[in-house]
Protein backbone atom coordinates (compact mmCIF):
# COMPACT_ATOMS: atom_id res chain seq x y z
CA UNK A 1 0.00 0.00 0.00
CA UNK A 2 1.51 3.16 -0.89
CA UNK A 3 2.51 6.05 1.78
CA UNK A 4 0.09 8.53 2.23
CA UNK A 5 1.45 11.97 2.00
CA UNK A 6 -0.10 15.12 3.17
CA UNK A 7 0.07 17.82 0.95
CA UNK A 8 1.35 21.24 2.44
CA UNK A 9 -1.53 23.87 2.30
CA UNK A 10 0.06 27.42 1.59
CA UNK A 11 -1.73 29.95 3.23
CA UNK A 12 -3.68 32.69 1.11
CA UNK A 13 -0.40 35.60 0.26
CA UNK A 14 -1.96 39.06 -0.09
CA UNK A 15 -0.29 40.24 -3.29
CA UNK A 16 2.02 42.85 -3.05
CA UNK A 17 1.13 46.02 -4.88
CA UNK A 18 3.87 47.75 -6.91
CA UNK A 19 5.27 50.39 -5.59
CA UNK A 20 5.37 53.34 -7.99
CA UNK A 21 8.65 54.91 -8.91
CA UNK A 22 8.77 58.26 -6.56
CA UNK A 23 12.19 60.01 -8.51
CA UNK A 24 12.61 59.71 -12.51
CA UNK A 25 15.69 57.63 -13.58
CA UNK A 26 16.68 59.51 -16.17
CA UNK A 27 16.40 62.96 -14.68
CA UNK A 28 16.87 62.29 -10.67
CA UNK A 29 13.39 64.36 -10.28
CA UNK A 30 10.52 63.78 -7.32
CA UNK A 31 7.91 62.86 -9.57
CA UNK A 32 4.97 65.30 -8.97
CA UNK A 33 2.09 63.47 -7.94
CA UNK A 34 -1.94 64.99 -7.52
CA UNK A 35 -4.92 64.54 -5.71
CA UNK A 36 -8.51 65.60 -7.31
CA UNK A 37 -10.63 66.00 -5.09
CA UNK A 38 -14.09 68.46 -4.22
CA UNK A 39 -14.89 70.96 -1.39
CA UNK A 40 -18.70 71.27 -0.55
CA UNK A 41 -21.59 69.95 -2.68
CA UNK A 42 -21.63 69.69 -6.42
CA UNK A 43 -23.54 69.08 -8.92
CA UNK A 44 -23.70 65.85 -11.57
CA UNK A 45 -21.69 67.80 -14.35
CA UNK A 46 -19.12 68.66 -11.84
CA UNK A 47 -18.69 65.60 -10.68
CA UNK A 48 -18.23 64.06 -13.80
CA UNK A 49 -15.84 67.04 -14.76
CA UNK A 50 -14.08 65.75 -11.53
CA UNK A 51 -13.60 62.60 -12.84
CA UNK A 52 -12.23 63.65 -16.25
CA UNK A 53 -9.70 66.03 -14.32
CA UNK A 54 -8.89 62.84 -12.09
CA UNK A 55 -8.26 60.89 -15.52
CA UNK A 56 -6.33 63.81 -16.93
CA UNK A 57 -3.69 63.66 -13.99
CA UNK A 58 -3.18 60.06 -14.82
CA UNK A 59 -1.18 58.15 -13.95
CA UNK A 60 0.49 59.81 -10.81
CA UNK A 61 -3.00 60.82 -8.94
CA UNK A 62 -5.61 59.03 -6.89
CA UNK A 63 -8.25 57.96 -9.64
CA UNK A 64 -10.71 56.35 -7.28
CA UNK A 65 -9.37 58.36 -4.07
CA UNK A 66 -12.71 58.11 -1.61
CA UNK A 67 -14.27 61.26 -0.09
CA UNK A 68 -16.54 61.88 2.63
CA UNK A 69 -18.64 65.37 3.84
CA UNK A 70 -17.10 65.49 7.03
CA UNK A 71 -13.21 65.61 5.77
CA UNK A 72 -11.67 68.98 5.27
CA UNK A 73 -8.63 69.98 4.29
CA UNK A 74 -6.32 69.38 6.92
CA UNK A 75 -7.54 65.57 6.72
CA UNK A 76 -6.41 65.38 3.15
CA UNK A 77 -2.95 67.14 3.64
CA UNK A 78 -2.13 64.53 6.22
CA UNK A 79 -2.48 61.64 3.96
CA UNK A 80 -0.93 63.79 1.10
CA UNK A 81 2.80 63.77 2.94
CA UNK A 82 2.90 59.84 3.45
CA UNK A 83 2.25 59.28 -0.66
CA UNK A 84 4.57 61.86 -1.76
CA UNK A 85 1.29 64.03 -3.10
CA UNK A 86 2.71 67.25 -4.34
CA UNK A 87 -0.48 69.36 -5.88
CA UNK A 88 -4.27 69.40 -5.01
CA UNK A 89 -6.60 70.16 -7.84
CA UNK A 90 -9.75 71.28 -5.72
CA UNK A 91 -13.18 71.96 -7.53
CA UNK A 92 -16.05 73.75 -5.39
CA UNK A 93 -19.37 75.45 -6.55
CA UNK A 94 -20.76 78.77 -5.46
CA UNK A 95 -24.01 80.84 -6.54
CA UNK A 96 -21.98 82.40 -9.28
CA UNK A 97 -19.80 80.62 -10.41
CA UNK A 98 -17.66 77.28 -10.54
CA UNK A 99 -14.19 77.62 -9.56
CA UNK A 100 -10.74 75.41 -9.53
CA UNK A 101 -7.78 75.85 -7.32
CA UNK A 102 -4.48 74.51 -7.66
CA UNK A 103 -2.39 74.37 -4.89
CA UNK A 104 0.94 72.83 -3.83
CA UNK A 105 1.36 71.10 -1.17
CA UNK A 106 1.94 71.66 2.14
CA UNK A 107 2.61 75.25 2.25
CA UNK A 108 1.48 76.89 -1.33
CA UNK A 109 1.07 78.92 -3.00
CA UNK A 110 -2.71 78.93 -4.55
CA UNK A 111 -4.08 79.85 -7.65
CA UNK A 112 -7.91 80.27 -7.76
CA UNK A 113 -9.65 80.37 -11.24
CA UNK A 114 -12.99 80.98 -12.06
CA UNK A 115 -14.42 78.45 -14.36
CA UNK A 116 -16.32 80.38 -16.86
CA UNK A 117 -16.96 77.60 -19.66
CA UNK A 118 -16.22 73.77 -19.48
CA UNK A 119 -17.00 70.71 -21.60
CA UNK A 120 -16.83 66.97 -20.60
CA UNK A 121 -15.04 64.74 -21.92
CA UNK A 122 -17.64 62.63 -23.16
CA UNK A 123 -19.50 65.95 -24.79
CA UNK A 124 -16.09 66.49 -26.61
CA UNK A 125 -16.11 62.66 -28.02
CA UNK A 126 -19.92 62.69 -29.14
CA UNK A 127 -19.47 65.54 -31.07
CA UNK A 128 -16.19 63.84 -33.22
CA UNK A 129 -17.08 61.09 -35.95
CA UNK A 130 -14.48 59.47 -34.92
CA UNK A 131 -13.37 59.65 -31.31
CA UNK A 132 -9.90 58.07 -30.21
CA UNK A 133 -9.00 56.87 -26.69
CA UNK A 134 -6.95 53.87 -27.08
CA UNK A 135 -6.17 51.16 -23.70
CA UNK A 136 -2.61 52.80 -23.63
CA UNK A 137 -3.31 56.51 -23.70
CA UNK A 138 -3.34 56.92 -19.66
CA UNK A 139 -0.09 55.31 -19.09
CA UNK A 140 2.44 58.07 -19.44
CA UNK A 141 1.83 61.62 -18.09
CA UNK A 142 1.08 64.11 -20.71
CA UNK A 143 3.70 67.29 -22.33
CA UNK A 144 2.63 70.28 -21.07
CA UNK A 145 2.68 73.61 -23.49
CA UNK A 146 2.02 77.20 -21.95
CA UNK A 147 1.47 79.89 -24.37
CA UNK A 148 1.04 83.66 -24.33
CA UNK A 149 2.28 84.14 -20.82
CA UNK A 150 5.61 85.99 -20.90
CA UNK A 151 4.02 88.73 -20.46
CA UNK A 152 5.80 89.63 -17.24
CA UNK A 153 3.32 89.64 -14.42
CA UNK A 154 3.82 88.55 -11.01
CA UNK A 155 0.59 85.87 -11.24
CA UNK A 156 1.24 84.71 -14.64
CA UNK A 157 4.76 84.03 -13.86
CA UNK A 158 3.59 82.35 -11.13
CA UNK A 159 1.12 80.48 -12.81
CA UNK A 160 3.62 79.24 -15.58
CA UNK A 161 5.81 77.74 -12.63
CA UNK A 162 2.87 75.65 -10.91
CA UNK A 163 1.81 74.02 -14.11
CA UNK A 164 4.96 73.10 -15.45
CA UNK A 165 5.71 71.38 -12.00
CA UNK A 166 2.19 69.46 -11.85
CA UNK A 167 3.68 66.91 -14.72
CA UNK A 168 6.73 65.20 -14.20
CA UNK A 169 9.73 66.90 -16.08
CA UNK A 170 11.01 65.77 -19.52
CA UNK A 171 14.47 64.56 -20.83
CA UNK A 172 14.65 65.57 -24.77
CA UNK A 173 17.65 63.85 -25.01
CA UNK A 174 16.46 60.45 -23.56
CA UNK A 175 12.36 60.44 -23.31
CA UNK A 176 10.93 58.41 -25.45
CA UNK A 177 8.84 58.89 -28.29
CA UNK A 178 6.17 56.08 -27.31
CA UNK A 179 5.57 57.77 -23.96
CA UNK A 180 4.49 60.89 -25.77
CA UNK A 181 0.78 60.38 -26.12
CA UNK A 182 -1.18 63.12 -24.76
CA UNK A 183 -0.54 66.79 -24.56
CA UNK A 184 -2.20 69.44 -22.06
CA UNK A 185 -2.49 73.20 -23.99
CA UNK A 186 -3.01 76.34 -21.64
CA UNK A 187 -3.19 79.54 -23.85
CA UNK A 188 -3.41 82.85 -22.54
CA UNK A 189 -5.75 85.72 -23.93
CA UNK A 190 -4.27 88.91 -23.14
CA UNK A 191 -7.12 90.77 -23.76
CA UNK A 192 -9.80 88.75 -22.39
CA UNK A 193 -7.57 87.54 -19.40
CA UNK A 194 -8.91 84.07 -20.06
CA UNK A 195 -6.98 80.71 -20.30
CA UNK A 196 -7.95 78.55 -22.82
CA UNK A 197 -7.69 74.95 -21.25
CA UNK A 198 -7.00 72.09 -23.50
CA UNK A 199 -6.43 68.27 -23.78
CA UNK A 200 -5.47 66.00 -26.60
CA UNK A 201 -4.29 63.35 -27.63
CA UNK A 202 -1.28 63.00 -30.04
CA UNK A 203 -1.10 60.58 -32.79
CA UNK A 204 1.75 60.34 -36.05
CA UNK A 205 0.59 59.21 -39.63
CA UNK A 206 3.21 58.71 -42.44
CA UNK A 207 3.39 60.80 -45.28
CA UNK A 208 1.88 60.02 -48.37
CA UNK A 209 0.64 56.56 -47.26
CA UNK A 210 -3.02 55.94 -47.69
CA UNK A 211 -5.49 55.32 -45.04
CA UNK A 212 -6.17 51.72 -46.44
CA UNK A 213 -2.49 50.79 -46.58
CA UNK A 214 -2.06 52.21 -43.00
CA UNK A 215 -4.65 50.29 -41.55
CA UNK A 216 -3.79 47.11 -42.93
CA UNK A 217 -0.46 47.53 -41.71
CA UNK A 218 -1.48 48.44 -37.77
CA UNK A 219 -4.71 46.13 -37.88
CA UNK A 220 -3.03 43.00 -39.16
CA UNK A 221 -6.27 41.94 -40.90
CA UNK A 222 -7.15 40.37 -44.14
CA UNK A 223 -8.45 43.38 -46.07
CA UNK A 224 -12.07 42.54 -48.28
CA UNK A 225 -10.99 42.25 -51.77
CA UNK A 226 -14.02 40.66 -52.58
CA UNK A 227 -15.71 43.85 -55.42
CA UNK A 228 -12.24 44.47 -56.68
CA UNK A 229 -10.36 43.62 -59.56
CA UNK A 230 -7.05 43.60 -58.93
CA UNK A 231 -4.83 43.76 -55.76
CA UNK A 232 -3.83 47.10 -57.16
CA UNK A 233 -6.71 48.99 -56.92
CA UNK A 234 -6.66 48.38 -53.46
CA UNK A 235 -3.75 50.47 -53.16
CA UNK A 236 -4.59 53.07 -55.60
CA UNK A 237 -7.88 53.34 -55.25
CA UNK A 238 -8.72 56.91 -52.83
CA UNK A 239 -8.19 56.56 -49.42
CA UNK A 240 -5.56 59.21 -48.71
CA UNK A 241 -7.61 60.88 -46.10
CA UNK A 242 -10.20 64.21 -46.58
CA UNK A 243 -9.35 67.17 -47.13
CA UNK A 244 -9.09 68.59 -43.24
CA UNK A 245 -6.15 65.97 -43.28
CA UNK A 246 -3.87 67.24 -45.74
CA UNK A 247 -0.49 67.08 -44.98
CA UNK A 248 0.93 70.56 -43.46
CA UNK A 249 4.51 70.91 -43.72
CA UNK A 250 4.41 72.69 -40.27
CA UNK A 251 3.31 69.39 -39.03
CA UNK A 252 5.70 67.35 -40.47
CA UNK A 253 8.93 65.94 -37.98
CA UNK A 254 11.62 63.47 -39.00
CA UNK A 255 11.71 60.67 -35.89
CA UNK A 256 14.68 60.28 -34.08
CA UNK A 257 13.54 56.24 -34.12
CA UNK A 258 11.11 54.19 -35.24
CA UNK A 259 7.40 54.03 -33.95
CA UNK A 260 5.12 51.44 -34.37
CA UNK A 261 4.74 49.03 -37.59
CA UNK A 262 4.03 52.09 -39.68
CA UNK A 263 6.04 55.39 -38.47
CA UNK A 264 9.89 54.69 -39.85
CA UNK A 265 12.80 57.19 -38.92
CA UNK A 266 13.83 57.51 -42.89
CA UNK A 267 10.30 58.44 -43.83
CA UNK A 268 8.60 61.89 -42.61
CA UNK A 269 5.59 61.86 -40.42
CA UNK A 270 2.59 64.34 -39.79
CA UNK A 271 1.84 65.23 -36.31
CA UNK A 272 -2.09 64.61 -35.47
CA UNK A 273 -4.03 66.49 -32.49
CA UNK A 274 -7.29 65.22 -31.58
CA UNK A 275 -9.08 66.68 -28.36
CA UNK A 276 -10.34 64.14 -25.81
CA UNK A 277 -10.96 66.54 -23.07
CA UNK A 278 -12.30 68.01 -20.42
CA UNK A 279 -11.97 71.28 -22.15
CA UNK A 280 -12.00 75.02 -19.93
CA UNK A 281 -12.08 78.71 -19.86
CA UNK A 282 -10.21 79.44 -16.99
CA UNK A 283 -9.58 83.10 -15.46
CA UNK A 284 -7.54 83.71 -12.44
CA UNK A 285 -8.85 85.42 -10.03
CA UNK A 286 -6.23 85.47 -7.62
CA UNK A 287 -3.32 83.82 -6.35
CA UNK A 288 -2.79 83.02 -1.92
CA UNK A 289 0.87 82.76 -0.23
CA UNK A 290 -0.40 79.86 1.61
CA UNK A 291 -2.54 75.98 1.16
CA UNK A 292 -6.07 77.88 0.24
CA UNK A 293 -4.68 80.56 3.28
CA UNK A 294 -2.12 83.15 4.07
CA UNK A 295 -1.40 86.41 2.42
CA UNK A 296 -3.10 87.37 -0.95
CA UNK A 297 -0.24 88.24 -3.63
CA UNK A 298 -3.05 88.71 -6.45
CA UNK A 299 -6.39 89.77 -6.70
CA UNK A 300 -8.45 90.20 -9.53
CA UNK A 301 -10.51 92.32 -8.15
CA UNK A 302 -7.84 94.53 -6.41
CA UNK A 303 -4.51 94.31 -4.77
CA UNK A 304 -6.06 94.63 -1.68
CA UNK A 305 -5.24 93.18 2.08
CA UNK A 306 -6.89 90.72 4.34
CA UNK A 307 -8.23 93.60 6.60
CA UNK A 308 -9.49 95.93 4.15
CA UNK A 309 -11.41 93.00 1.95
CA UNK A 310 -15.07 93.07 2.12
CA UNK A 311 -17.17 90.18 4.21
CA UNK A 312 -18.67 88.85 1.13
CA UNK A 313 -15.27 88.52 -0.89
CA UNK A 314 -13.59 85.56 1.62
CA UNK A 315 -16.66 83.42 1.94
CA UNK A 316 -14.59 80.95 0.82
CA UNK A 317 -11.71 81.35 2.89
CA UNK A 318 -14.12 81.64 5.88
CA UNK A 319 -15.18 78.62 4.95
CA UNK A 320 -11.83 76.77 5.21
CA UNK A 321 -10.87 78.45 8.49
CA UNK A 322 -14.61 77.35 9.87
CA UNK A 323 -13.79 73.59 8.76
CA UNK A 324 -10.18 73.72 10.59
CA UNK A 325 -11.74 75.01 13.93
CA UNK A 326 -14.59 71.84 14.03
CA UNK A 327 -11.49 69.44 12.45
CA UNK A 328 -9.62 70.70 16.17
CA UNK A 329 -12.40 70.35 18.19
CA UNK A 330 -13.50 66.56 16.93
CA UNK A 331 -9.67 65.19 16.10
CA UNK A 332 -10.24 62.31 18.01
CA UNK A 333 -12.92 60.85 15.70
CA UNK A 334 -12.30 62.55 12.36
CA UNK A 335 -12.77 60.45 9.59
CA UNK A 336 -9.79 59.63 7.37
CA UNK A 337 -9.30 60.07 3.67
CA UNK A 338 -9.34 56.56 1.68
CA UNK A 339 -7.67 55.97 -1.51
CA UNK A 340 -8.25 52.92 -3.26
CA UNK A 341 -5.87 53.35 -6.24
CA UNK A 342 -2.71 51.95 -3.82
CA UNK A 343 -0.31 54.88 -3.92
CA UNK A 344 2.81 54.01 -2.50
CA UNK A 345 4.09 55.90 0.29
CA UNK A 346 7.78 57.20 0.00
Amino acid sequence: MGRFHNKKRNGFVKPMMKKQPTVDHVTGDKIPKSFVFSRGKLPASLRHLEMDLRKLMLPHTALKLKEKKRNNLRDFLNVAGPMGVTHFLILSKTDSAPYLRVARTPQGPTLTFKIHEYSLASDIAKSQVRPRCPPDLFKTPPLIVLSGFGTGEQQLKLTTIMFQNIFPAIDINTVKLSTCQRIVLLNYNKETRLVDFRHYSIRLQPVGVSRRIRKFVQNHQVPDLRNLQDVSDFVTKAGYGSESEADDEAAMVNLASDLGRVNRASNKSAVRLQEIGPRMTLQLVKVEEGLCAGGVIFSEYGNISKEERPENSGKEEKMEEEEVGEQESKEEDGDEVEDEEGMSED
